[in-house]
Formats: structure tokens, C-alpha cells, sequence
């Protein structure tokens, strides 16, 4: 009698791996709206997430995302949201039309910001920002600087697209001045809001100050907000600070270091730098000088001296700044002599 050949079992085959999906903060984050603003589509325009998580958690995936970059960029054009939605839907196909029959754009429209290989929150952030989107733009800043430490927030999410903004701003002639304004004052109001931690007792500060015509400061803000949250004395003084008082106010405050930023060459100014170098102040036998960081890319390489240093980003430069201010060797602390960087 033949006998049957055994059958060969198949092997099992796993069901396929959901995509990843993301939560309702993370996708608003990347898109440049507000969590509000997605639950508000949702419950009008029925342009939600395909699957909820138990709990009633929304969990967006990269098909549903993708729907609403559509959306958010047919809103950029000044396509009505309830028009908009049915095109992101499947149901208006003459937008889609549109939108396809169209120049390639970046994602977000053809305003968005020229942003290259960067993080979802910058082009979240450069979106609303495009938008003047006030209240938005507040909140992608504070999640970001939640999410990560101060540094790696302006590294990653925050100079990205301030870079961004002012790449466009010089091939646009006059236009996107409103939204380099708009992001820049939301980025300091931002900065404002981070407590920093109390100063040691009588220890000698930082100051930090704009060249007296140089408007733009938003990074020594960052630097005066990074040295408050290590406990790192200092004092602020903003844009386009008086030479005669910013003398005054190194020789009123005997600090460790002056920071000086200039951001371009035409308001770089050598002379200011020399003499701030020069002042001093103590006895007669221990005359004490600031150590001078040079900050911002209008410096030439024409101000040098032994107390002279440059500053190249904030990171190396929170570094320089902490060593100055660390107390050396035998000094007991409060009123150290300042570590001598070279140029």
C-alpha cells in the first residue's frame, strides 16, 4: 500500500510589525500646531488618527501624519480647513489636483523655511513660526526646552531654524522680516522664563554685553540663561550697550570675564576690546583684570592678549566660562584671580 508522503509544516509566519505610531504631542511638535488644533480637526473635520491605544489615547501613524502634512500645507496656501481636510481625506480631488499640478514645495507649502536634514521639532517650529502663530510657537519652545536641556535645544531645534529664517530672509528681499521678529522675541521671552539657580555668595560675575551697535543678542541671552542654571554669576546687559557704561560697569563689578558679542564685522569693534582688557582694579602689587571672550562671528583676529579668548558656540563656551569661574588653587574662592586663556 504506498503511504502518503509526510507533510512539511510551514513555518509560522509573524503578523507584520504595526508602523510606529506617535502620540498626539509628538506629531504637533513636528507639524507646527498645537495638540488643540489636532483634537479640534478631529472632532470637525473627522481627520483623526486610524487606531486609539486602550485609555482613548490617540496614537498617529506615518499614513495618518501624512494626511495631515497634506492639510496643514493646503491651510498654508489659504485653502479653507474644511475644504482642506477633504482633500487630505480623499474627498476633494480637485485640491489635490492642485497641489500636485503645482511647483515642488517643501514640506509645509512653498513659505516653509529651507531647513536641510534636521529634527521633526525644528520643522514643526519653523512652520508655525512662518504662520505668525504666536501661541504655538511659545509652546514648541517650552516643550523643547522640557524635552532636552538648554544646549541641546538651541543646538538642535532653536539655531536651526533661526539660520533658517534668516537664509530666507536674504533671498526674499524684505519679506519673512515679520516672522524672524516674531520667532525671535517668542525665543527670548523663552529664554526669560528659566529660573536660574541662586549665585554663590560674593563671588566675582560675568558680564555680557553687545558691542554698542550690534542689535542682534538673542545669543549671549542664551548664554546668560545657561550659566543662570549652573549657578554661574551674571549680569546681562543686552543689546547695543554704551561703551562709557560698560566700562563703568566692569569697574563697579570687578568681574571674572567680559563677554563681548558682535555679529558681524561692521560692528565689531577692536578698539572697545582693547580697552576693556586693559582695566583694573585691586591694590597696588595685585591689580586684577577681566578676562575678555570674544564672542559671535564679527571678530577678526586682530584683538589679542594674554587675558583674550574667543568664544565658538555655546557649548565650548558655557566650557570656558565655567573653568574662569571655577576658583583656582589656594585662592579660597570668592575674589580668584582668573585663569589666563590665550587667543
Amino acid at each position: 500500500m504506498p503511504q502518503t508522503p509526510p507533510q512539511t509544516q510551514r513555518p509560522r509566519q509573524s503578523p507584520p510589525r504595526p508602523a510606529a505610531a506617535l502620540s498626539t504631542g509628538a506629531v504637533a511638535r513636528r507639524l507646527g500646531v498645537s495638540p488643540t488644533t489636532l483634537r479640534s480637526w478631529e472632532r470637525r473635520y473627522a481627520i483623526g488618527p486610524a487606531r486609539r491605544e486602550p485609555g482613548r489615547h490617540r496614537r498617529w501613524t506615518p499614513g495618518d501624519i501624512a494626511r495631515l502634512e497634506l492639510m496643514c500645507r493646503l491651510t498654508a496656501d489659504g485653502v479653507p480647513p474644511a475644504e482642506a481636510a477633504r482633500a487630505a481625506l480623499g474627498g476633494a480631488p480637485g485640491a489635490r489636483r492642485a497641489v500636485a499640478s503645482g511647483p515642488p514645495a517643501t514640506p509645509g507649502g512653498p513659505d516653509a523655511l529651507p531647513l536641510g536634514a534636521v529634527r521633526p521639532e525644528c520643522r514643526g517650529l519653523s512652520r508655525a513660526a512662518v504662520r505668525l502663530d504666536a501661541p504655538t510657537v511659545a509652546e514648541l519652545l517650552e516643550a523643547a526646552l522640557a524635552e532636552n536641556d538648554l544646549v541641546t535645544a538651541w543646538e538642535e531645534v532653536i539655531a536651526p531654524t533661526l539660520h533658517a529664517v534668516g537664509r530666507k530672509w536674504a533671498t526674499a528681499g524684505e519679506r519673512y522680516v515679520e516672522v524672524e521678529h516674531l520667532l525671535s522675541w517668542q525665543i527670548s521671552a523663552a529664554l526669560h522664563r528659566i529660573r536660574p539657580l541662586p549665585e554663590p555668595p560674593r563671588s566675582p560675575p560675568v558680564l555680557l554685553a553687545c558691542v554698542p551697535r550690534e542689535q542682534h543678542s538673542l545669543p549671549i541671552e542664551a548664554l546668560t540663561a545657561a550659566l543662570g542654571q549652573r549657578g554661574v554669576p551674571a549680569r546681562m546687559f543686552g543689546a547695543a550697550l554704551p561703551a562709557e557704561a560698560l566700562h563703568d560697569a566692569v569697574r563697579r563689578t570687578g568681574p571674572r570675564g567680559v563677554v563681548l558679542w558682535a555679529q558681524s564685522r561692521t560692528t565689531a569693534d577692536p578698539a572697545l576690546a582693547r580697552s576693556l582688557a586693559g582695566i583694573e582694579w585691586g591694590l597696588r602689587g595685585a591689580r586684577t583684570r577681566p578676562a575678555l571672550l570674544l564672542a559671535g562671528p564679527g571678530w577678526g583676529t586682530d584683538v589679542r592678549g594674554p587675558l583674550t579668548n574667543r568664544l565658538y558656540g555655546l557649548r565650548s563656551g558655557l566650557a570656558v566660562i565655567e573653568a574662569l569661574a571655577r576658583p583656582r588653587a589656594g585662592t579660597g574662592g570668592a575674589g580668584a584671580e582668573p585663569a589666563a586663556y590665550g587667543s
